[in-house]
């Protein structure tokens, strides 16, 4: 893949707003129903984006990392999040059945393989999908990788205090003295309260804090927040039932697993500061997929619209277009 592509360009910007020329919600389940939209170019290689969280739900933004004169671009939003209903539902939610919906939604639109793209959460459930279904995978563009172990779990929930003092005070300062040797277990006892003011505000201060140290840089000054109680219930409700069951993977050797991956193109981003996914991780990944490309960001948190990730993950697309178009021209 790298002899296809022997130029070195120094910055990718996206590519322009696009609308979706499809969408639809896939019933996968009695109970559950998953949104789905497509759109660049309807007969072009398709890609599948995997959104984060687990229960942040994909946004326009994210259409925008592909070439759309070249790929059918495919965004979905996993059980419970985003438009997919019954929103914030964690029954019958887990990472086996979003691999599941993801293979049934590829023969759902007659799609033999695609490129699978994910970042963060979305990175741990491309490797689930790849490894349960390698045969549907082309190849994988990884970001701000995420295994769940304990150790990840640990440091996004209690040593990240060592860099962002601040942001974990707030979070325990929403509850009571006696409940904050255990912040996990106390606002899931609040965002899942069956009184949404409640779950709504403890929601609110749960996604606030993720949202805190997600980038090297602070943002700009954000406007109030306006995002509706529903569906912060939802993110929070998704995010923590993943967590207290260690993402449903974290019985496994997700590194271990990843070593019969060798025949997939894969490339791996990582910001150098990523306080949200520590590095080492992509790092121990990079080290079991030695075939992979791997890049650090060196001026780069955890967000992908940070310049130098966004960058690399656009640079990563285009690699692959390249790669494609080229090895066509030669069959």
């Amino acid at each position: 893949m790298k002899a296809l592509f022997p130029m070195q360009l120094t910055s990718f910007n996206l590519f322009p707003d696009l609308v979706t020329f499809h969408s639809e919600k896939f019933i996968v389940t009695q109970k559950h129903a998953i949104y789905y939209e497509e759109c660049g170019n309807p007969g072009g290689y398709p890609v599948v984006f995997l959104h984060g969280g687990p229960g942040s739900g994909c946004n326009p933004s994210q259409r925008r990392f592909f070439d759309p004169s070249f790929y059918r671009i495919i965004l979905l939003d996993q059980r419970g999040c985003g438009k997919s209903t019954p929103l914030g539902c964690t029954e019958d939610n887990d990472t086996n059945a979003l691999v599941s919906d993801m293979e049934a939604l590829k023969h759902h639109l007659g799609i033999k393989e695609w490129l699978v793209f994910g970042g963060s959460w979305g990175s741990t459930l491309a490797l689930a999908y790849a490894i349960a279904h390698p045969d549907s995978v082309t190849g994988l563009i990884l970001r701000g990788i995420f295994l769940s172990r304990a150790s990840e779990l640990d440091w996004f929930l209690g040593e990240v205090k060592n860099f962002y003092p601040e942001s974990w005070e707030k979070l325990l300062s929403y509850l009571p003295k006696n409940e904050q040797s255990d912040p996990l277990q106390a606002y899931a006892k609040r965002v899942f309260s069956e009184d949404t003011t409640i779950a709504g505000n403890a929601a609110a201060e749960w996604n606030a804090y993720e949202s805190s140290i997600m980038s090297l840089l602070p943002r700009a000054g954000a406007a109030q927040n306006t995002t509706p109680a529903n569906v912060e219930i939802a993110r929070a409700r998704v995010q923590i039932h993943y967590i207290l069951n260690q993402c449903f993977v974290g019985h496994r050797d997700l590194l271990a697993e990843a070593k019969v991956l060798s025949a997939i193109p894969t490339t791996i981003i990582q910001g150098r500061y990523d306080m949200v996914c520590p590095p080492t991780s992509a790092w121990e990944l990079k080290n079991a997929m030695p075939h992979a490309k791997f890049l650090m960001i060196a001026d780069a948190g955890h967000s992908a619209m940070e310049a130098g990730i966004t960058s690399a993950l656009v640079e990563a697309t285009e690699v692959f277009r390249i790669s494609h178009q080229q090895q066509t021209l030669y069959i």
